[in-house]
């Protein structure tokens, strides 16, 4: 089994999109995401595909493909980006038979340094919905520091609900 990281291409867009508008209501919501807020495909496309060749300190959003074996089966991505401060990370794993498997808490441990390195960041947050067990249960694995639980509308295709905020600052990636 080879896990690897690599940053978004333009050949790896449809397979990501693919995730978000095949996802069922119930796999949406699992996430704290709202079927009826995500765009049209060809605007997250163009959205996407903007962000690609802009230099690290001018992207808005930025994102990692996860390969298992050489195939994508994931992503995780950053946003609200504060180059030479912080941003926010979301981690999704696309196919249910590759979840539960410990693949995601090593996948992100791959993808954090890529955060830090490109974007100089000095803390890297994370809110995933309090009611999706799988990603707080890695967070948690890999040192990240639960700050609080509070209710809120984290992203433009969420709907309001109960988030956990944790963090991770520079220097703890170093024992990694």
């Amino acid at each position: 089994m080879n896990l690897e990281v690599t940053e978004i291409q333009n050949h790896h867009i449809d397979s990501l999109l693919d995730y978000w508008y095949g996802a069922s209501k119930a796999d949406l919501e699992r996430m704290g995401a709202d079927i009826t807020k995500l765009p049209k495909r060809e605007e997250f496309h163009k959205k996407l595909a903007h962000q690609i060749p802009l230099p690290y300190d001018k992207k808005q959003a930025y994102a990692l493909i996860w390969l298992l074996n050489d195939t994508a089966i994931g992503h995780c991505n950053i946003g609200d980006i504060q180059y030479g401060s912080s941003a926010f990370m979301h981690l999704h794993s696309w196919y249910p038979k590759n979840r539960l498997k410990g693949m995601g808490e090593l996948l992100v441990k791959k993808s954090i340094p890529y955060f830090f390195n490109n974007f100089k960041l000095e803390k890297l947050y994370c809110q995933p919905y309090a009611l999706n067990p799988a990603p707080n249960k890695t967070l948690k694995k890999l040192g990240f520091n639960f700050l609080k639980e509070y209710e809120c509308t984290p992203g433009s295709i969420n709907f309001h609900q109960k988030v956990h905020l944790y963090s991770l600052d520079k220097s703890s990636i170093k024992v990694w």
